[in-house]
């Protein structure tokens, strides 16, 4: 029995006419409007260039055509998740200087919680729920951003050494998690299995991308990160 799926960036559009698929949704366009009216009203307290570039990251991943995009393409599933816990996430604590706040929790632990929340989310079961309704899609984005921010936020606070290790063990989860999508004999992702042969994939082939991204691109976000803190932590030391 095939499900009638509809993810909250609507369905999936094909080749032709992608480019015209923005999202106008009035909810969404009302959050933004008050967003943009609220930093404008708290500007002095915020930072100028990090709050224009998470907006644009917001319209980038919700408003624009690549938003529409996912809902063909696994691939460009992963890649908006990556840049939600990757760059969005980074872009909020520096909009809103948030990397001083005092968290519970160690550094460890919030690893633990970041990685396991962002594996949860594409478990299958838990990623269709996603991908047919709005209220589990949008929790799913927010649990993302929350738990990232918040390990970021660890991350920047803690000792170089400390920072590192952090980073690197993310980064070996999200290979494991790419590895995964690579090598499966399967496509796991129903909500997929029929949007991507107009993008000349098959629904196996799709996810294997993907995989690749996240073994690849995505894990070298987090290694770059932690050779810059330990570059930066040698320099220091060198120059005390």
């Amino acid at each position: 029995m095939l499900h009638d799926w509809l993810p909250y960036c609507g369905k999936a559009p094909d080749p032709g006419g992608w480019l015209t698929n923005w999202n106008f949704a009035p909810e969404l366009v009302a959050c933004l409007l008050v967003v943009v009216g609220g930093a404008y009203w708290q500007r002095e307290s915020l930072r100028a260039t990090p709050t224009y570039a998470l907006l644009i990251v917001f319209c980038l991943l919700y408003i624009s055509p690549f938003c529409a995009l996912g809902s063909a393409l696994f691939t460009v599933r992963i890649i908006h998740d990556v840049i939600l816990a990757a760059v969005f996430a980074p872009l909020l604590i520096a909009a809103f200087r948030l990397e001083d706040k005092s968290l519970p929790g160690t550094l460890t632990v919030w690893t633990a919680v970041h990685a396991i929340t962002f594996w949860a989310w594409h478990a299958p079961q838990l990623y269709e729920l996603a991908m047919s309704s709005d209220a589990v899609f949008w929790l799913m984005q927010i649990s993302i951003v929350a738990t990232a921010a918040a390990w970021w936020v660890k991350v920047i606070r803690s000792p170089a050494p400390a920072a590192a290790t952090g980073l690197l063990a993310t980064m070996v989860a999200m290979g494991a998690l790419g590895a995964l999508l690579t090598f499966a004999h399967r496509a796991y992702y129903a909500p997929h299995w029929l949007t991507t042969r107009l993008w000349g994939l098959s629904p196996i082939e799709d996810q294997q991308i993907a995989g690749i991204v996240m073994w690849a691109p995505a894990s070298l976000v987090y290694l770059i990160a932690a050779l810059t803190i330990l570059y930066r932590s040698l320099g220091n030391r060198a120059a005390a």
